[in-house]
């Protein structure tokens, strides 16, 4: 199931970068990103209500808190700068770009979390990093 996940949280990763790009014509990007930020509180929200998963609050630990506010913040400031490149570059060149974090995440989940790295794994990801400098350059 998790593949299927993975390939819808793509496609919407690249309907995201299609309608950012439109939404953000003729206004700042850092208004569209709190925009966007609300839309995503009152889903997020919304599901947990209508789920009833709002009782696993009280799973909560201290660790769970400090690691979700970091990730948070890195979310955040992952899409401000997303927003920025946005404004300025096109989306087929933006996005790409972007996805340099799947090589990234692979580098620090294998030297962080210790998980293991398979030889198509590592090739994938460096076959990533080749195609974004071939699309900055």
């Amino acid at each position: 199931m998790w593949k299927i996940y993975a390939l819808l949280s793509a496609f919407f990763a690249a309907a995201t970068a299609i309608l950012a790009k439109v939404g953000i014509k003729g206004i700042n990007a850092n208004l569209a990103t709190a925009i966007r930020t609300v839309v995503i509180v009152f889903i997020a929200w919304g599901i947990i209500l209508a789920t009833g998963e709002i009782k696993e609050i009280k799973t909560l630990t201290k660790q769970n808190l400090i690691f979700l506010a970091l990730s948070g913040v890195a979310t955040g400031l992952s899409w401000i700068f997303y927003f920025k490149a946005l404004e300025k570059g096109d989306v087929s060149k933006v996005a790409p770009i972007d996805k340099l974090s799947v090589a990234i995440a692979l580098g620090l989940a294998f030297l962080i979390l210790k998980e293991p790295i398979e030889a198509k794994t590592l090739i994938g990801g460096l076959l990533v990093v080749a195609g974004s400098i071939i699309i900055i350059l």
